[in-house]
C-alpha cells in the first residue's frame, strides 16, 4: 500500500458487500491463495447508532474482533472461514480469509448446523451482540415505527404487533440465550466443513448471544422450507435439555416476523414517495421480495395475534 490513504490493490475483484463499516469487499489471490479481502473503515469518533459501543449491533470493527480471538474457528455447526491475516492501521482494518467453496445446502441441514452452534461457549468477550432485536427496533422506533406499513391493508396487524413488541421482547429475554451468528442467511453460509457435519459460515459482524431459536428465525427468511421442520431440524440438534421445541418455536417466529415486516416497511419507504399510489407499488421490483416473505409468515403471525 502506497501513500496515507489504503486503497484495494490492482487485480482485486469487487464483490459484493455491505454492512456498517465495510468499504468493500474483494476477490483476490495471495500467496498462491485464493482469498477474500474485507475492509472496515473506522468510524468518526463522534460517530452515532451505535458504532462505536462494543455490544451493539452494528459495532463497526466486530468482524476483526472475531477474527483475532478465534472464536469460532473450529467450533461445531458453524466455524469461521480461515483467517489468512488481520491488518490494522489509523483508517481501519483489513481481514483476509480462504475463500470458501459455495455449495447448495437445505435449509433442514443449515437448520441442524444452527442448533449445533447454539451451545457454543463463546466465552465473556466484550464485543459480543446482546439484544439484537430490540437495539434493531428500537431504531425503528426512533425513525417513528412502520410508518409505511400504517397505510397499507395490513395495518391493524401492523399496529398490534408493534403496540406488543415489548412483551414479545421480554418473552425472548426469558428464554434460553444461546450463540448465535447473528445474520445466517444462506448466502452467509456458503461452506461445508470438508469431512465434518458443519458448515462454514462469513460474514461474523453479528456474533454474540440470544434467545434460543432466534437464528433459526432469521434463516426461515430466505428458506424454502416452513418454520416449523426448521424448528424440529434445529431441537434435534441441540444438546438434550438445553431448550424445548416450544421455547425455539417462540424465539424463531418473533425474530421472524418482526424482522420481515421492519424489512417490508423499509422497502415500502424507499418507493413510497414516488408518483401514484403506494398500492400499486406493491409490485415494484424492490418491494415484491419483502411482500411476499412477509405472506409465508401469515402463519406465525397469526400465532403471535393470538
Amino acid at each position: 500500500m502506497d501513500g496515507s490513504r489504503w486503497q484495494p490493490e490492482p487485480g482485486w475483484r469487487a464483490l459484493p458487500g455491505a454492512g456498517p463499516a465495510t468499504a468493500g469487499v474483494w476477490s483476490a489471490s495471495v500467496g498462491g491463495r485464493d482469498v477474500v479481502v474485507k475492509r472496515l473503515q473506522a468510524p468518526d469518533p463522534y460517530a452515532a447508532g451505535g458504532v462505536l459501543a462494543p455490544r451493539d449491533v452494528n459495532y463497526w470493527r466486530r468482524a476483526a474482533d472475531v477474527a483475532l480471538s478465534g472464536v469460532v474457528a473450529g467450533s461445531p455447526g458453524l466455524r469461521e472461514a480461515g483467517v489468512v491475516r488481520v491488518e490494522e492501521d489509523e483508517e481501519g482494518v483489513t481481514l483476509v480469509h480462504e475463500r470458501v467453496e459455495h455449495h447448495d445446502a437445505p435449509g433442514l441441514w443449515l437448520a441442524a448446523c444452527l442448533g449445533r452452534f447454539a451451545a457454543v461457549d463463546l466465552g465473556e468477550h466484550p464485543w459480543l451482540v446482546r439484544d439484537q432485536l430490540r437495539t434493531r427496533l428500537a431504531l425503528v422506533d426512533r425513525r417513528g415505527g412502520w410508518r409505511v406499513l400504517a397505510r397499507t391493508p395490513v395495518a391493524d396487524i401492523a399496529d398490534h404487533l408493534w403496540r406488543h413488541r415489548e412483551p414479545w421482547l421480554d418473552r425472548c429475554d426469558a428464554l434460553p440465550q444461546v450463540a448465535q451468528h447473528g445474520d445466517p442467511s444462506a448466502a452467509n453460509i456458503p461452506g461445508r466443513v470438508s469431512g465434518g457435519e458443519g458448515a462454514i459460515a462469513i460474514d461474523w459482524a453479528h456474533l454474540g448471544r440470544g434467545p434460543v431459536g432466534a437464528d433459526l428465525g432469521y434463516l426461515s427468511l430466505a428458506t424454502r422450507e416452513a418454520v416449523e421442520p426448521l424448528v424440529e431440524a434445529y431441537v434435534d440438534a441441540l444438546p438434550a435439555g438445553l431448550a424445548t421445541t416450544e421455547q425455539v418455536m417462540t424465539g424463531a417466529r418473533v425474530m421472524a416476523v418482526y424482522t420481515a415486516l421492519t424489512r417490508l416497511d423499509w422497502a415500502l419507504a424507499r418507493v413510497a414517495e414516488g408518483d401514484g399510489a403506494l398500492a400499486g407499488k406493491f409490485r415494484h421490483p424492490s418491494v415484491a421480495p419483502y411482500i411476499r416473505a412477509m405472506q409465508r409468515q401469515v402463519t406465525q403471525i397469526e400465532a403471535l395475534l393470538a
